[in-house]
């Protein structure tokens, strides 16, 4: 299927091609993206690829521009469904890079709902009146688990996907709430499996905990995924909103199961034990295309201090 980028114009008028509501031409649209870009297969559509070498991860840029997207996403009448996926077939979104400056997302402030940048744009994205589909090739890790579970659907490539949670390998606490999340699609056993044990799920385990929608061969992936938007695209948007509010109410978590986390990893991070500890990962390669990166969920014990402690 042929995909028509949005405009770079300024101008306030539509491009040519799939019709776009003027309600999302605002400035966002002058400029480009820097990690990620954003096409409209069908007027009901978007898909959204994230395109930050060299692994995809998720920095305070990354966030600022999740939650202006999350804004366009909230205002567009027209759109239904939107597709997540990567330009990476190796990584997803590998984890959040603090860029030896954890100031620097903590500086965006807090978002519409008065939650800080990070937790504020999942929660909105999981109440915005369209479906998120996060289409899973590679490695989503840490931050980038936490965003492919505020997505509403999930579905993985069976033989190319690694989802976890290390942050308590490293002596933090998940600061984007997948504590909340987590515990509603696996149950507690297996959240806190996930959680603590801290190691990779592959793509059959993720299905079989109920971690994605389902697992999919990976030449299968890209065309289920597009059939599926396809269809959704088609449907009335008030019927998908409606619809998918009620689900909400029973199964989202409420405000105050977000805000603690991210406060928690703020503190625990700033610690020196876990500042020596990530400064231990960096030397092995962390936020780079490296084996250490590929087999986190291994690996990452091979940063702790031999005598165990991290406090």
């Amino acid at each position: 299927m042929s995909s028509t980028p949005f405009s770079s114009d300024s101008s306030t008028e539509a491009p040519t091609g799939p019709r776009v509501s003027r309600t999302v031409i605002p400035e966002a649209w002058s400029r480009p993206w820097r990690h990620l870009s954003v096409t409209r297969p069908s007027p009901g559509q978007w898909r959204v690829t994230f395109d930050h070498p060299p692994i995809n991860t998720i920095t305070a840029t990354t966030v600022a521009e999740l939650a202006e997207l999350v804004g366009l996403i909230e205002r567009d009448p027209d759109v239904k469904v939107v597709v997540f996926a990567s330009a990476d077939p190796e990584f997803f979104l590998a984890h959040y890079d603090v860029e030896n400056d954890p100031g620097r997302t903590a500086g965006l402030g807090a978002g519409p709902t008065g939650l800080p940048a990070w937790p504020d744009l999942l929660l909105r994205l999981s109440r915005a009146p369209v479906v998120s589909v996060a289409a899973i090739r590679g490695r989503a890790r840490g931050a980038g688990s936490e965003f492919v579970l505020a997505c509403d659907l999930r579905f993985a490539s069976r033989e190319n996907t690694v989802l976890g949670q290390f942050e308590v390998a490293i002596g933090v606490v998940p600061g984007g709430a997948p504590m909340a999340r987590l515990s509603r699609l696996v149950g507690r056993g297996r959240a806190l499996e996930i959680l603590l044990v801290a190691d990779d799920v592959d793509g059959p385990r993720a299905e079989q905990y109920g971690y994605v929608n389902r697992a999919i061969a990976d030449d299968r992936l890209d065309a289920e995924v597009e059939a599926m938007a396809d269809r959704l695209a088609r449907f009335d948007h008030e019927a998908i909103a409606r619809t998918k509010s009620y689900v909400d109410q029973v199964t989202l978590p409420a405000d105050a199961e977000l805000a603690g986390p991210v406060a928690d990893f703020r503190e625990l991070f700033g610690r020196p034990a876990q500042q020596a500890h990530w400064a231990r990962l960096q030397a092995l390669g962390l936020n780079s295309d490296s084996d250490l990166e590929r087999s986190l969920g291994r690996r990452v014990v091979d940063s702790i201090p031999t005598d165990h402690s991290m406090t």
